[in-house]
């Protein structure tokens, strides 16, 4: 297993809920929360009992219907069925892919309170209401989310836990970390941006697989995916799978918002939102909401029809670019590895950082406006890739996939509004610099933001 933050997360969980609480791992599929929750019950507690209900009999079924009144005839079926018994205030029960069950996911109020034994749930599109629309859902729950691996994951993957405590250092100095190792960053950066942090597809490159091998393990991903999808598209989410493919060609655009005409001509916003909530729900994709204005409360100027869709992961971005061949050439990977891939590669670019930002607990805004810049006779559209609230201010992003010394839409952002914003950033393939209040940041430093 890799090292993987979500577990730090359940340490710091059980050390506080002392058994007030289950915690419930909430995030897409394949991205490891049944991998770290069953190691943290194996290391962190006497024993455990995994209860899968992907795999689960009727007769295991049966019993939160039935005995979830008598917790003592309920344990005592329980264990008889799975054949192994727990000791009471030093076991865990593991609820795998309990969005399957939601019966079970009722019954964490009573289990908790009865308090023999500590309790973590996971699963996949957990909070859709489809899943929990006939049931009272517990608040004795506490709320992890995870993500695919993010680069530092990444990297201890690779058995180096030295650059990513090198790399904020250098960011909170605002200091270059020299060309050499900057380099040598980059080139594990970039090889992050074409394998991802799907954690099968990290195992595939660790091992030394092909970067078609690698490709393979993404593509069988994206068909789990899109079956999960095809199953709502009959359920009344209307065109989920279709959205859900559209996104490499909406990023493509010189202008990425969300296009409903790019999945169906006559589509319209209200046809099509509860599909969109559906995406962000289920944390396949990363959306990214339009502010009418610049303030530090961002939510409050969001324009729900007016977003980006970014790839929850990127790696999985870069397959679906090439998914109508029937292999991806590994001339893909070269191109990208080596800052040769050219027209698409400011949409990768753009959708690791959007990844990275939400892995850093960043909700995602942007901010398009018009400005008439000295000399013109007319006002020009502008767009300022993301905006982030540090220290109470605003703090403009735009993102760089190659020349990083124009950035003409933070410059006219300032020349329009007077908000009040410490620093502003350029993020590059560059090494970090500084030029009075814009900081050039190369792109791995997204995970400091």
């Amino acid at each position: 297993m890799f090292k993987r933050k979500a577990y730090e997360s359940l340490i710091r969980w059980k050390a506080v809920s002392q058994g007030a609480t289950a915690a419930l791992i909430e995030g897409a599929r394949r991205i490891g929360k049944s991998t770290v929750a069953e190691r943290f019950a194996q290391s962190e507690y006497n024993d455990y009992l995994l209860l899968d209900f992907s795999t689960e009999g009727e007769n295991v079924r049966r019993l939160f219907r039935e005995d979830i009144g008598n917790l003592d005839s309920f344990f005592r079926k329980l264990f008889l069925l799975k054949g192994h018994s727990l000791e009471p205030r030093c076991s865990v029960i593991i609820f795998d892919e309990v969005q399957l069950f939601p019966l079970a996911r009722q019954s964490i109020k009573a289990l908790v309170k009865d308090g023999r034994y500590d309790y973590i749930e996971t699963g996949s599109l957990i909070s859709i209401k489809k899943n929990t629309k006939d049931i009272l859902i517990p608040s004795e729950e506490h709320k992890i989310k995870m993500y695919p691996m993010d680069f530092e994951e990444f990297l201890w993957a690779k058995g180096d836990d030295i650059t990513a405590p090198a790399i904020r250092d250098a960011f909170a100095a605002r200091r270059s970390l020299g060309e050499d190792v900057h380099r040598r960053i980059m080139a594990d950066f970039r090889s992050y941006l074409a394998v991802g942090g799907m954690p099968q597809a990290v195992e595939a490159f660790v091992e030394g697989c092909s970067f078609e091998e690698i490709d393979f393990v993404k593509r069988t991903i994206l068909s789990l995916y899109e079956e999960d999808l095809h199953k709502y598209n009959e359920e009344g989410f209307n065109r989920v799978s279709a959205i859900f493919r559209s996104i490499p060609e909406q990023l493509s655009r010189h202008n990425a918002q969300f296009k409903f005409s790019v999945v169906e001509k006559a589509a319209r916003f209200k046809t099509v939102a509860p599909s969109i909530d559906f995406l962000g729900e289920s944390m396949m994709v990363n959306l990214c909401y339009n502010v009418t204005a610049p303030d530090v409360l961002l939510e409050l100027h969001a324009d729900r029809s007016n977003f980006k869709m970014f790839m929850g992961d990127t790696g999985l971005l870069v397959t679906q670019v090439s998914r109508s061949g029937p292999a991806t050439d590994d001339s893909l990977y070269k191109a990208l590895i080596f800052d040769k891939l050219g027209t698409n590669q400011g949409m990768i670019m753009e959708n690791m950082v959007a990844q990275m930002l939400v892995a850093s607990g960043h909700d995602l805004y942007f901010h398009e406006f018009k400005f008439r810049p000295e000399g013109s006779k007319e006002e020009k559209p502008y767009e300022v890739d993301f905006l982030l609230v540090r220290g109470k201010r605003l703090c403009p992003v735009e993102v760089k996939s190659s020349g990083y010394k124009a950035h003409k839409s933070l410059d006219y952002f300032f020349g329009k509004y007077h908000v009040k914003a410490n620093e502003r950033y350029v993020l590059s393939p560059k090494d970090l610099s500084r030029k009075e209040n814009t900081v050039y940041l190369p792109l791995y430093m997204a995970m400091c933001l």
